[in-house]
């Protein structure tokens, strides 16, 4: 009977909620219908597409289109997966993210907190403005600029003639590259980056800091006990994100910076595929590198979510 009862309250319970979220729908139906392009325009356009991962278990033939062609199931996954440089293309790709994340996830944080700290307007401004600046470089300038810098005969290594004799060859040493390409991505993007945090520290309170100061709390003490409080449910929803684009390191630079030499360290799964899937015309075995890539992507973006979830209560969902 107890069993019986509790059933009973459950579906009671169920169908006021459902109920009061019909007559919010109700109450509100012009804010959905502002709300239906998007939707429409996303379903359109990212989700009708899905249906294209078919290929990835097919050997895929222009002529004979998805539904034509030959169903193989998982013979591509495994051929990537068992291939001889498998592991060096997805350790690669992991290395650059996850040193990339490491080092880079705290710089926007840091500047953030020093133009916090920069009370004239005008020097704040001039200072967003150049920090700002080489976000809105192209990637592809951003390249050139890198092999023209770092080239034997380019500005480093005229500097570095004083203590070495001999340039050294920046974008033909494998073992440069990752350092090259972690540092020039923070250089490019962290100064952008930090606007969130910037516009999170906006809604500090200002009485705080005029408290802790009256208590004789230190700038340092001030930063760690107000301002990082302030930033730390923004941290974790960007940490979120940062962690389930971990798999995307960024098909457009890792391509331009590669060369015949350094291949051991920029070949990544983005490249690998825009060169099996695309140039080499394997689009079967290309979508399922692809798919094998974005599936890894949604596994550390729902486990990044549940942990940050548990250990500081927030998440994206």
């Amino acid at each position: 009977m107890a069993k019986t009862a509790d059933a009973s309250a459950q579906m009671t319970n169920f169908s006021k909620k459902k109920q009061g979220r019909l007559s919010y729908i109700r109450k509100n139906y012009v804010l959905y219908l502002f709300l239906a392009p998007a939707v429409l325009s996303v379903f359109i356009f990212n989700y009708i597409p899905m249906y294209g991962v078919l290929i990835a278990f097919q050997n895929f033939s222009v002529t004979k289109g998805i539904f034509g062609s030959e169903w193989v199931g998982l013979t591509h996954f495994t051929n990537f997966l068992t291939s001889p440089n498998f592991f060096q293309i997805f350790m690669n790709t992991i290395k650059l993210s996850i040193y990339g994340l490491l080092i880079g996830f705290p710089v926007p944080v840091i500047l953030a907190l020093m133009l916090n700290q920069v009370r004239r307007a005008g020097i704040k401004k001039n200072i967003q403005l150049i920090i700002y600046a080489p976000n809105f470089i192209s990637t592809v300038v951003i390249g050139g600029m890198l092999f023209i810098f770092l080239s034997p005969a380019g500005p480093i290594n005229s500097l570095l003639s004083v203590f070495f004799n001999q340039p050294i060859s920046f974008m033909s040493e494998p073992s440069y590259f990752r350092t090259i390409f972690i540092a020039s991505g923070i250089w490019q993007g962290a100064g952008f980056a930090s606007i969130v945090y910037v516009a999170a520290l906006s809604n500090s309170d200002p009485q705080l800091h005029d408290a802790a100061t009256i208590d004789g709390a230190s700038l340092l003490q001030r930063i760690w006990h107000i301002d990082i409080q302030v930033l730390k449910p923004v941290m974790a929803v960007l940490f979120i994100l940062a962690v389930g684009g971990i798999m995307g390191v960024g098909f457009e630079k890792a391509y331009l910076l590669q060369t015949s030499m350094n291949l051991p360290a920029s070949e990544v799964i983005d490249t690998y595929v825009y060169k099996r899937g695309l140039l080499a015309g394997d689009w079967s075995f290309g979508a399922a590198v692809g798919l094998f890539n974005t599936v890894i992507g949604l596994i550390l973006l729902a486990t990044a979510n549940q942990v940050v979830k548990k250990l500081k209560g927030e998440s994206l969902y």
